[in-house]
């Protein structure tokens, strides 16, 4: 009885009466068996199927891999894994090229059984090759150590397409490489032949010494050539489990278009040279195509200039349509009286590196020089200049309000040129990157204010 009194005395103070408390219960109980319906088909976290395993976490032991279904939580493993075999034959990669320098060029060397134009001619470009396997790979191993102390066990944060195309200035250095080693093997066994001591090296070298794993040095010479060669093909691994959410995929397709283009024109170069080897070769498309001649485009433009790859920039390239006024009338009369012809520019700028540890800074450093290239169309397989490169810092860039689908540069004290493109758009983009870089370089354009009209009628400058 004073249990029943105690109750009701509280149902009286709470305001709840007995019907409403027991809808409560019964709406609290539905909510739970709802929770508990949804989350045991609750969406998986990256395609966002409801087809996750029956298991619990007890049962998986990582609440991760419940949120996972069982086609995306393979997917995961199968991406750790290659993304972890392209850091680790990277590694091995790497340990190859420092026993080429350490176990045969240094010794060769030092005991004095090749000269160093021999030693050239058989090693080629190998120490920029370290070079750029060790910066390459201290990225790489950067990420690996961040994204396991972040918690991210399944490497989802590593952006390797990104990282490649940061160091895509190392294609260029296996070009130089591979086109050369077909010299670089007869030059060996020429010298292999004609010299006793070198012979002797290198037997003792390969039964005797166990870093070689009985390997000689043409085996290990092969490594650059098996490097480059095997990048597409751990890229494709890396893509197929890649889901095409994630901010990495669009980085990875382009990497390995990158690559796959610079391969398929060593090959064409191998072939112009008259060498029978090729490297692996690739689908061409149309993509591709355009690809291998914007590569040849940039070689004859870095030629040209002779600056060194890793302070150029490519800042703008494609074709333009260029014709040469013989007077300043043309703005007058229009620029439909002007003869306009197809040629392919390139704007080229040269800087210096800020950071010595990345090929590619993310701020880029102060600009040293800044040119444009003008290159006729292909003719027998070759490209050739139409004359020498235009420098911004001696050349003004202006455009008319009534020629607006034009724009004018002036080489002081000699040619004037009219540019312009099929886009209408893309030939004021063009314009505005010219004449920044034509603005920024030469001091007397500073004290000027880059005033084309003074500049030109005064007939000199003071220093």
């Amino acid at each position: 009885a004073t249990q029943t009194k105690s109750a009701d005395v509280e149902r009286a103070d709470s305001g709840i009466g007995q019907m409403p408390a027991r809808k409560w219960r019964n709406r609290a109980s539905e909510t739970l068996s709802s929770l508990q319906a949804w989350e045991a088909h609750r969406p998986c976290t990256d395609c966002g199927e409801r087809d996750l395993p029956v298991e619990t976490d007890v049962q998986n032991c990582n609440q991760r891999r419940a949120d996972l279904c069982e086609k995306c939580c393979k997917r995961r493993t199968e991406r750790k894994e290659s993304v972890l075999e392209f850091v680790n034959t990277e590694a091995s990669y790497g340990e190859d090229l420092r026993i080429i320098k350490e176990e045969f060029y240094l010794p060769m060397q030092a005991a004095g059984l090749l000269s160093q134009e021999q030693l050239l001619g058989i090693f080629s470009n190998i120490q920029e090759l370290i070079d750029l396997n060790e910066n390459f790979l201290e990225i790489l191993q950067e990420e690996i150590d961040q994204a396991f102390d972040q918690g991210d066990d399944d490497l989802m944060t590593v952006c390797i397409g990104e990282i490649f195309l940061e160091f895509v200035n190392m294609l260029p250095a296996f070009q130089t490489y591979c086109l050369q080693q077909s010299s670089s093997v007869n030059m060996l066994n020429a010298l292999e032949k004609e010299k006793e001591l070198l012979r002797i090296f290198l037997n003792v070298s390969q039964n005797d010494n166990t870093a070689l794993r009985r390997m000689n040095l043409r085996s290990f010479l092969m490594a650059p050539l098996q490097r480059v060669t095997k990048y597409p093909l751990l890229l494709s691994r890396i893509i197929k489990a890649t889901t095409e959410y994630h901010p990495d995929h669009g980085s990875l397709r382009e990497a390995k278009s990158r690559i796959e283009s610079h391969l398929e024109h060593i090959n064409m170069k191998t072939k112009q040279e008259g060498n029978t080897w090729t490297l692996r070769s690739f689908r061409q498309d149309s993509k591709k195509k355009r690809e291998v001649i914007n590569i040849e485009m940039r070689e004859t433009a870095l030629k040209t200039v002779g600056w060194l790859r890793e302070e150029t920039r490519f800042v703008m390239e494609g074709c333009l349509q260029l014709a040469q006024p013989p007077d300043g009338q043309w703005v007058k009369k229009g620029s439909k009286t002007l003869k306009f012809q197809n040629m392919q520019v390139l704007l080229l700028v040269n800087m210096k590196r800020v950071s010595e540890s990345s090929l590619e800074s993310a701020e880029p450093g102060p600009v040293k020089d800044a040119v444009l290239i003008l290159i006729r169309d292909k003719n027998n397989g070759k490209f050739h200049l139409l004359r020498e490169p235009l420098r911004l810092s001696n050349c003004i860039v202006s455009t008319d309000p009534d020629c607006d689908d034009t724009f004018e540069l002036i080489e002081i004290r000699r040619e004037a040129f009219v540019f312009r493109d099929s886009d209408r758009a893309r030939t004021h983009h063009w314009f505005r990157q010219i004449r920044r870089y034509s603005r920024e370089l030469g001091s007397w354009k500073k004290r000027r204010n880059a005033l084309p009209n003074i500049m030109i009628s005064t007939p000199h400058t003071r220093p």
